[in-house]
């Protein structure tokens, strides 16, 4: 009876598996080879927004960061900043950043990276 037990149950789990694995070949043809959450078509190449560069937004001080980049299809702002600058931080495609860009309300755009000081009095 054991042993009738454990190939029922052993049948069952490999059938388990099989369906599981199954699961992501399965929505992954669907997206594209590809093509992963959030990834999108940009100029005929799928891009990740992984691989897409950061970069601060500063918008007019009168201005909700937020709303400003919901104004571009895809922008979602990683950071939004209101104290020493009023703006945002996003991941942008080269189509995204033009469309800031040619916004008025935005005051600048500079890519993200880091900051040093070096030089006489500076400790």
């Amino acid at each position: 009876m054991r042993t009738s037990l454990g190939r029922a149950l052993t049948a069952a789990l490999a059938a388990a598996l099989a369906a599981v694995a199954a699961l992501p070949a399965a929505g992954h043809a669907a997206v594209g080879p590809l093509a992963g959450p959030g990834s999108r078509e940009v100029r005929g190449v799928v891009e990740d927004p992984a691989d897409w560069p950061t970069y601060i937004v500063t918008v007019d001080r009168s201005l909700d960061p937020v709303d400003v980049a919901a104004r571009v299809d895809g922008v979602h702002p990683l950071h939004v900043y209101r104290d020493t600058l009023n703006g945002f931080a996003a991941r942008l495609d080269p189509d995204q950043l033009a469309s800031l860009a040619a916004m008025p309300d935005v005051e600048s755009i500079e890519e993200d990276g880091t900051a040093s000081a070096d030089g006489p009095g500076v400790s």
